[in-house]
């Protein structure tokens, strides 16, 4: 993969230029435009990890509110709307917020605010805080004091539901026009625990790996044709339908010949505060 190095920070200043030029759809979000998807792409992996995230938050009092930090255009901001009683939702790009303000107007339990993450202050308590690839724009100090800074906010048995891209070792840094630090999933859990948090579940997110499949085929197929050759339109549709006809089994190719790939992976994980940093929250409070 071009453009990745073994460090640990990114430049945020290129971070907020890439988003604050980014074309609101579900495909930007989803870095999955360029490749001649077709829109319906878009669609299948959102309802697709819909259903994951149904199962990983059930059983959770929906009758609180959920704090939807990175919230993008809004489809899981809309998502929660329909599900619980409020939603806050901070994005901090231009062109996604205004998209994302149009996404909710259906909604007047939807509060939206145009807001630099890292800058945001819980006002509030919440039931559910959602990060849906929010953490891989910030260089690890800025993860630990997020999490850290909403602890307090948590109401008894509130979740943390983070969704990140994951590499299998280590840490890999994205450089040039995108960039973005992609984790390992031990390196997430030791960050999670380092802040208090007790990891409920890590849950694979297939959806994302099937499509992450055909973005590195057809940059794979660019890599071996020149432009006019490519017909990028065509083979992304063959791509696309041939992995979504192929599956499940085409998941698992890769594994039994020993390749790892697709090289990003991405998954779900589910916190919760530890006890020990509950009983420290309760005696704070009670010294205070």
């Amino acid at each position: 993969m071009t453009q990745l190095q073994k460090s640990a920070n990114i430049d945020y200043s290129r971070v907020n230029q890439y988003w604050n030029n980014a074309r609101p759809s579900i495909m930007g979000p989803y870095m999955m435009d360029g490749f001649g998807f077709p829109a319906s792409a878009g669609r299948f992996r959102f309802c697709a990890e819909k259903a994951i995230v149904q199962q990983l938050i059930k059983g959770i009092n929906c009758d609180g509110t959920v704090l939807d930090l990175g919230c993008g255009i809004g489809y899981w901001t809309e998502y929660f709307a329909q599900n619980f009683q409020k939603v806050i939702a901070i994005e901090s790009s231009s062109p996604l917020y205004a998209a994302l303000k149009q996404q909710c107007l259906p909604y007047s339990n939807v509060e939206t605010i145009h807001a630099n993450v890292e800058k945001f202050e819980p006002e509030e308590s919440y039931k559910l805080v959602f990060l849906g690839g929010m953490l891989m724009y910030l260089n690890e100090n800025d993860v630990t004091i997020l999490l850290r800074k909403i602890i307090p906010s948590l109401e008894p048995g509130a979740i943390v539901l983070c969704r990140e891209t994951t590499v299998r070792k280590g840490v890999v840094t994205r450089r040039g026009e995108y960039q973005a630090v992609y984790r390992s999933v031990q390196t997430y859990e030791n960050i999670f625990r380092k802040c208090g948090f007790d990891v409920i579940s890590v849950q694979k997110n297939e959806p994302y790996i099937l499509m992450q499949m055909g973005c590195e085929l057809i940059k794979k197929w660019k890599s071996i044709l020149p432009g006019p050759l490519q017909l990028v339109p065509i083979t992304g549709h063959f791509v696309y339908w041939g992995l979504r006809l192929g599956n499940p089994w085409v998941m698992h190719i890769a594994k039994k010949l020993g390749i790892d790939f697709p090289e990003l992976e991405n998954h779900f994980f589910v916190l919760r505060v530890s006890n020990r940093t509950s009983l420290n929250k309760q005696t704070d409070f009670a010294s205070s």
